[in-house]
């Protein structure tokens, strides 16, 4: 959604779908906002509790299976198993995505990593386009009056899609830019704390012929679950900023980490956007 900055301010019923690398400060910002009426939609949390949900719970399943124990109270329906999710706790969407490699280091085959890539896709999509209908919700349902789309990291790589269409219709998009710093840093986190990852078919491909070559690995099964991951982060990271940028450019605005970890108030976001409103215009 294109605004001038007037058009921003006079906006009664203001809906801002954030973008940005995960680590970026999308949702400390929609933390912030939450405070001041703004109601947060978590992409990655409608994920885990709708889309997921039940892959998730069937994977967790059939890790208890394999314990004695829990098999037999299991088949008995005398316990079950639930989800815990939470915004601020997508742990059990991560584990389900897993990792590549050696099963030994809890890394999955090629076929079901692909599979759970692809069920995760698809996740994405349909929590994305489930956004109209929720700001629809958060204002006359839960009375909120602004609205915030703190989007999955993965978002730029949905190619072929409805989503930054629909997204565009209904909000004003902002792309939160890592600074060299920051970029940095998040790529040194991701090294020393490698976590599970969604990556485009094309370009896992792509990578995984260059890191099977550069180790001398004949199959996948060989693979350090936690050394592709470590391998492939940065790479991941520099394919997505074009993207990003892209998106941005076509649709909506950019903002920087730095200017994002000045803003302590909504007041503060809302001249934030107005600036990068202006510098687009200009």
């Amino acid at each position: 959604m294109k605004l001038n900055v007037d058009q921003f301010r006079n906006w009664e019923h203001k809906c801002i779908t954030l973008l940005g690398m995960s680590g970026v400060g999308k949702t400390r910002l929609a933390n912030l906002l939450m405070k001041q009426n703004w109601f947060h939609f978590s992409g990655d949390y409608r994920i885990g509790t709708r889309y997921l949900d039940e892959a998730i719970l069937d994977n967790i399943k059939q890790k208890a299976m394999q314990i004695p124990f829990l098999r037999d109270l299991l088949q008995t329906d005398s316990i079950y198993i639930n989800n815990n999710i939470t915004v601020y706790n997508l742990q059990p969407v991560s584990s389900f995505l897993g990792k590549l490699g050696n099963p030994e280091l809890d890394g999955l085959p090629l076929k079901e990593f692909m599979r759970r890539q692809e069920l995760h896709r698809q996740a994405e999509i349909a929590a994305m386009m489930d956004v109209p209908e929720f700001i629809h919700k958060a204002q006359d349902i839960y009375g909120y009056k602004n609205f915030i789309n703190d989007a999955g990291g993965s978002i730029c790589e949905l190619d072929g899609t409805e989503v930054m269409r629909t997204l565009n219709e209904h909000t004003l998009i902002l792309y939160i830019k890592a600074s060299t710093e920051d970029e940095k840093i998040l790529i040194e986190r991701a090294r020393s704390d490698p976590k599970p990852l969604y990556y485009r078919e094309a370009f896992l491909d792509e990578q995984l012929a260059v890191y099977m070559m550069e180790k001398d690995l004949q199959y996948v099964a060989l693979i350090d679950p936690d050394d592709f991951v470590r391998w492939i982060f940065p790479k991941l990271f520099y394919s997505r900023i074009p993207r990003y940028e892209a998106i941005a450019e076509r649709y909506g605005y950019t903002i920087t980490t730095d200017e994002l970890a000045q803003v302590d108030s909504e007041e503060s976001f809302l001249s934030l956007v107005e600036q990068a409103i202006a510098r687009k215009v200009q």
